[in-house]
């Protein structure tokens, strides 16, 4: 019986968990290829080998991974990267390739908490009041231009990386920070803002929840912003669980 094929990994990234999962492997010498979507100007440095940019929708990931002969698909993308988890699922069946999903898990509202829960940004710009506030977008650049259909409010905007074209809302604050953020920090950020509500995603993770604990202890409202739907998949939240299915449960087709 012919020996597998050596691993050959390509981790669909843009998370911590991707990054940790990247170093997890080299350490192993396994080969393996981290892909970006490019949002981020200047992603930090990683052990493996990075790609930038899109596919082409899901028959062009199956080509690429075919054509490398990837063995292995870990989709580590973020929670609310629905279309790529999409295409991930739809390449992996093209392409024959095993497909896991490494995620990790939705925030819970706790005691203190005072959430209200909305299925998109349609649903979050909706769910603003109407006299002026001071609002916390933490949603990254994509959708903050959404907002300015509530023009009467004043923006606190947190990037990663300054941006190429400056957000079309009529008022706004920007920081341009990378995380992960500390509870103290975000108390800090907000009370120098004069924050009176905060919209953000269901994002998950520890990394990004700093501003949800500061919420807490300045009884702060929050506009909760619910994950998508995503396709059936294989999912597990740990990178040693990603590495055990390598090992052991990728070639039973689990």
């Amino acid at each position: 019986m012919p020996a597998a094929p050596r691993p050959n990994l390509l981790i669909l990234g843009g998370t911590t968990e991707a990054s940790a999962l990247a170093v997890a492997v080299a350490a192993r010498g396994l080969a393996a290829t981290l892909s970006y979507a490019g949002r981020t100007a200047a992603p930090r440095a990683q052990p493996v080998p990075v790609r930038i940019g899109g596919f082409g929708g899901a028959a062009g990931l199956a080509d690429w991974m075919r054509e490398r002969a990837i063995t292995h698909l870990i989709d580590a993308t973020h929670p609310f990267a629905a279309r790529m988890s999409e295409h991930a699922v739809a390449g992996a069946r093209q392409a024959g390739v095993p497909l896991i999903a490494l995620g990790r898990p939705a925030w819970r509202p706790v005691s203190g908490d005072r959430w209200t829960h909305v299925p998109d940004i349609a649903g979050a710009v909706a769910a603003l009041p109407s006299p002026p506030e001071r609002i916390m977008l933490a949603l990254g650049r994509m959708h903050v231009d959404a907002f300015a259909a509530r023009p009467q409010h004043r923006y606190l905007l947190r990037f990663v990386d300054n941006p190429s074209i400056l957000p079309g809302l009529p008022h706004h604050d920007l920081v341009v920070d990378r995380g992960p953020f500390t509870e103290d920090g975000d108390v800090a950020l907000m009370r120098a803002h004069g924050i009176q509500r905060i919209v953000c995603k269901n994002a998950g993770g520890t990394g990004a929840a700093a501003k949800l604990a500061a919420a807490r202890i300045l009884g702060l409202p929050v506009v909760m912003i619910d994950r998508p739907t995503l396709p059936p998949r294989l999912e597990v939240e740990t990178v040693a669980a990603v590495l055990d299915w390598i090992d052991h449960g990728a070639d039973r087709g689990v």
